[in-house]
């Protein structure tokens, strides 16, 4: 297979020999200004020597690794690296969790593969292009789905067209293969409807599976907040454990009706508030006697110069819940930011309680669970932190 070359600048060769799949642009030594994006290019050390193969940008990230060995062909390496997707969520249980049928197939750099996103509703697979050269591959990349192995479904619907990266490339939402007219799924028996056609990323933050049902887990009889949201996936686990009362807040009143569609399948739904607001606003003026308070905003961090303020966004929310909470009860926080480190949103929490002068104990902390794994190269993977607190 041949492929255009992009040579890096001597030295520029180090990151990509240890593991990592990015290769900025300011490493490149020869002239790219006529490689068009999304085509599949070979990266070469300044001497020559081949150091892998991936999809090419016109940006900042000017390619992203596809493969470090040689391939022989694009069909062939799709069919490969899907399959050793499925693979690693079978022999992670992630197919075998009790009373769920949704999960993610693939999280891009986590699987090998830079730009592609794949959740799985039930029958229906979604999918999401993050790079022109994905986007590009995707005839391929269905067909190498419909070959799989240990995967079943009926539809594959495409949701690209908000998540691909391109200035000169448009994507459109649609079905690639079949339709699908069943958006009800179950979580560890939990039911929610999924909008997977019209809602925010893929229709649901399967992400945070585990730590919803650690909610859930603590969740009985108790007073809970769930601010920011979006579907109200926390407020089911805690309705469904038998919370005494359940607050949902979020700003979008589209979420907020999505959130009280899933409360409705509750058979706890009579102990459920939906609030559309202003999440800062109700922290600001909320009641005292809340047992416990859930966190979880959008990314505050969408790039490395908004960090800072970022970082002061996080700190007054968990401030403000600190202040309302009651003594004893607890706090379960996240940053979704990737610019966000663990340590940084750590000691940011840190911050937060020492402003508030309340003692606070950290019983856990939070990531992301195995079917979004993190390539150990590339820790830029490990976007999602999180910390369950006991505040006295």
């Amino acid at each position: 297979m041949n492929k255009p070359e992009v040579k890096l600048k001597k030295g520029k060769e180090q990151s990509l020999l240890r593991g990592h799949p990015w290769v900025f642009s300011g490493a490149i030594a020869n002239d790219t200004q006529h490689t068009k994006a999304g085509v599949w290019v070979d990266v070469l050390d300044y001497k020559g020597g081949f150091l892998g193969s991936g999809h090419f940008a016109k940006g900042s990230i000017a390619v992203r690794i596809m493969s470090h060995t040689p391939i022989k062909t694009v069909e062939e390496f799709y069919a490969e690296k899907l399959q050793k997707a499925i693979n690693h969520r079978l022999n992670t249980g992630i197919f075998s969790l009790p009373k769920t049928n949704l999960w993610r197939l693939v999280f891009g750099e986590g699987d090998g593969m830079p730009g592609l996103i794949i959740d799985q509703y039930g029958d229906t697979l979604v999918i999401q292009t993050h790079s022109e050269g994905v986007h590009l591959d995707l005839p391929i990349i269905v067909s190498a789905l419909q070959s799989l192995k240990n995967v079943n479904f009926t539809a594959i619907y495409n949701k690209s067209a908000d998540a691909l990266q391109s200035k000169t490339m448009k994507a459109e939402n649609g079905y690639l293969f079949g339709e699908s007219a069943n958006n009800a799924v179950k979580e560890y028996g939990h039911n929610f409807l999924v909008d997977w056609e019209g809602g925010q990323k893929t229709g649901f933050f399967i992400d945070q599976r585990e730590n919803r049902r650690l909610v859930g887990q603590y969740a009985k009889n108790k007073k809970v907040l769930n601010a920011f949201c979006y579907t109200g996936g926390f407020s089911i686990y805690a309705l469904d454990a038998g919370a005494k009362e359940v607050h949902s807040v979020d700003i979008s009143a589209k979420a907020m009706e999505l959130t009280a569609q899933n409360a409705s399948l509750s058979a706890n739904e009579k102990n459920h508030h939906a609030v559309t607001a202003d999440v800062f606003d109700y922290l600001k003026n909320m009641d005292d006697d809340f047992d416990m308070v859930v966190l979880d905003p959008p990314a505050f961090a969408k790039s490395k110069h908004t960090t800072h303020n970022a970082v002061q966004g996080y700190k007054r929310i968990n401030a403000m819940a600190m202040k309302k909470i009651k003594p004893g009860g607890l706090l379960f926080t996240f940053s979704c930011s990737q610019n966000i480190s663990a340590k940084l949103f750590e000691d940011t929490i840190r911050a937060a309680a020492i402003e508030v002068g309340r003692p606070c104990r950290i019983i856990h902390r939070l990531t992301q669970p195995a079917d979004h794994p993190v390539n150990i190269f590339h820790p830029e993977g490990e976007y999602l932190k999180g910390l369950a607190l006991a505040v006295d």
